[in-house]
């Protein structure tokens, strides 16, 4: 009996008997937890905006070093230099011999 008196005299509990504060209090743990739209499902959800951007942004960079080498290659010769240079290419009866420098 003595520890209900207790209980019932504390600052908390008539804080939170009030039926006011208790309705705002139940709200605010749905809004910021429990509910689909809750705050923390929107700071994963933008997290996950930014990281996409990046990588937008980090394309749009490759396609435009792309679209230069294309520029680049309309020419034969840069063509041929090309071919040659990166997928090792030769033309007939020609032999190729790489040589790699051991640092």
């Amino acid at each position: 009996m003595r520890f209900i008196k207790i209980i019932k005299n504390s600052k908390f509990f008539k804080l939170f008997s009030n039926i006011y504060i208790l309705i705002t209090t139940v709200f605010l743990i749905w809004i910021l937890f429990l509910d689909s739209n809750s705050v923390v499902v929107n700071i994963k959800l933008k997290s996950q905006i930014n990281d996409l951007e990046n990588k937008i942004n980090q394309l749009q960079k490759e396609i435009e070093i792309d679209k230069k080498l294309i520029a680049t290659l309309k020419n034969l010769d840069s063509l041929e230099k090309y071919g040659r240079e990166k997928h090792f290419m030769k033309k007939q009866n020609e032999e190729i011999f790489i040589i790699e420098i051991e640092e």
